[in-house]
């Protein structure tokens, strides 16, 4: 009875290893796919980000040696000649316009930040930044300005107190003091200034014949 149920038990084992290889031949290049798979894409995804961090480089190189240009219009043309890529573009772009209105190109620039923040592409705070370095160009006509800076200075804007500045200066430029006054009030009211930005506008409400404010904690 014993070599009965050993020769039983023998067999069983057989089967189920014939079974077993089975499976192996019918379903194992699954696993050797998913392997292949598997180690294929981590070369991929290290592929990738070495390139990346290449043209990153590469950019960042392009950049400097733009800006150690001595001449202000040599450093906007080379700039101007960068070719950026994902997130670099907006800076780039910021960094041209810059080199352009330094250059006395102030169309050139104007049109470089309009191509930030027209772009959806572009993170919301460097268009943002582009819309606010766009009002702060000199131009001829004031009223557009205003319009521009009249959008940035609503509340939520993330330039909003930099924008009821410039908004200020622009009403006491025009000989509108009361005018400029409210819009400093409204910065040195603002929970969320900066202590630099209050003590400007302090020294400039001072200036204008207003009281010195109570200090304010911080």
């Amino acid at each position: 009875m014993s070599d009965t149920d050993s020769f039983i038990n023998e067999v069983t084992e057989e089967v189920r290893r014939e079974k077993l290889f089975g499976y192996l031949r019918r379903y194992g290049w699954i696993g050797v796919a998913a392997v292949l798979l598997l180690v294929g894409g981590a070369a991929w995804n290290e592929y990738r980000n070495a390139q990346e961090r290449a043209t990153a480089q590469a950019t960042g190189d392009a950049i400097m040696a733009a800006l150690e240009e001595a001449d202000p219009a040599a450093r906007a043309a080379a700039m101007a000649q960068i070719e950026a890529e994902g997130a670099a573009v907006a800076v780039t772009l910021l960094l041209q316009a810059s080199t352009q209105e330094e250059a006395g190109d102030n169309a050139g620039a104007l049109a470089t930040l309009n191509r930030v923040a027209v772009n959806p592409d572009v993170p919301e705070m460097y268009r943002e930044l582009a819309a606010f370095k766009m009002a702060m160009l000199p131009v001829e006509d004031i009223n557009t300005r205003r319009i521009q800076l009249d959008a940035l200075a609503q509340p939520g804007e993330p330039f909003r107190l930099l924008a009821l500045e410039q908004l200020a200066y622009l009403s006491l430029t025009e000989g509108d003091i009361d005018a400029g006054l409210g819009f400093l009030r409204q910065i040195e009211e603002d929970a969320g200034v900066t202590r630099g930005l209050r003590e400007r506008v302090q020294s400039l409400m001072v200036a204008l014949g207003e009281p010195m404010p109570d200090p304010v904690s911080q």
